[in-house]
């Protein structure tokens, strides 16, 4: 369920602010007929903490729509650093989701004993798979490959996005050793490539709104051992990536989206400002030839 590349979907908005179903009907479309085996909906690039829960019910009903349309798998963001709390959102999950893509526990703080019981709890309680988001930059809570490794082992943990910040010796610890069912995907974009070459399954990953298709061949060519193919995609796409993460996510591919007409806006939701003219265009022509 976990191979290839997964796109965490941005939430569209209309000229009044308000959530823009149909482009978002649209884009999800898009990415998944340019070859992307999967969405996300509701996670940090859909800005899921502006939305209200009626707002975050039809982003849920419009991807899964997309999705069973295709047969291909949804993934649902589940957030929270209370495992009661996040036990009982995992448990209201509607139709149609396929897996859910739960935080390691932020701002708490807890140690790898917590972090291991919390995930252990949720496995027991959750109706659809896990996959374990890793992003200490973002959380502050470091977990080890041993951990991940003891996570993995459960059979309701399927995954873990892994978005550390760069290749660290976790992650080739991990990848080195992984428990039989248990994906790797790559969460920061401008490293994915190694951590497909290194033996991951895919990415999560919100720059291939953009070049989706050159995102798609890059983890085949990995998959089939197409080293040549794959480092020289890996070092293109990774700079499209750098472009589109200039400003913060997911303000950079909103502008990009909007001046190709994908979407009615770049707006986003406050705290976020809309990204720059200069950051929009260097990125629009960053990713016009993307893949060569």
């Amino acid at each position: 369920m976990f191979t290839g590349i997964h796109v965490p979907l941005i939430t569209p908005y209309d000229a009044d602010g308000e959530v823009a179903f149909d482009a978002l009907a649209k884009i999800a479309d898009h990415v998944l007929d340019q070859g992307a085996s999967g969405l996300v909906a509701l996670g940090t690039t859909g800005e899921v903490a502006a939305l209200t829960p009626a707002e975050r019910e039809r982003v849920i009903g419009t991807c899964a729509a997309a999705c069973r349309e295709r047969g291909l798998p949804l993934t649902v963001g589940v957030t929270g650093n209370d495992t009661r709390s996040v036990g009982r959102a995992l448990k209201k999950l509607p139709g149609g989701v396929d897996a859910a893509l739960v935080t390691v526990p932020y701002f708490l703080r807890p140690s790898e004993r917590g972090v291991i019981a919390h995930f252990e709890a949720l496995a027991e309680e959750t109706p659809v798979p896990l996959m374990i988001y890793h992003i200490p930059y973002r959380t502050g809570q470091a977990v080890s490959a041993a951990t991940l490794r003891r996570l993995g082992a459960h059979p309701r943990i399927a995954a873990v996005k892994y978005a550390a910040g760069g290749v660290d010796q976790d992650a080739v610890d991990l990848l080195g050793d992984l428990p039989d069912g248990f994906d790797v995907l790559g969460g920061d974009d401008a490293f994915v490539s190694p951590l497909l070459a290194l033996g991951a399954s895919g990415g999560v990953l919100a720059s291939a709104h953009l070049a989706t298709d050159a995102f798609a061949e890059l983890a085949a060519a990995w998959r089939a051992g197409d080293v040549t193919r794959g480092r020289a995609l890996g070092h293109r796409l990774a700079r499209l990536s750098a472009a589109l993460f200039a400003e913060p996510n997911p303000t950079v591919i909103k502008g990009v989206l909007h001046a190709r007409g994908l979407i009615p806006t770049a707006d986003v939701r406050l705290p976020l400002l809309p990204a720059s003219r200069e950051a929009v265009s260097q990125a629009d022509l960053v990713a016009v030839h993307p893949g060569e």
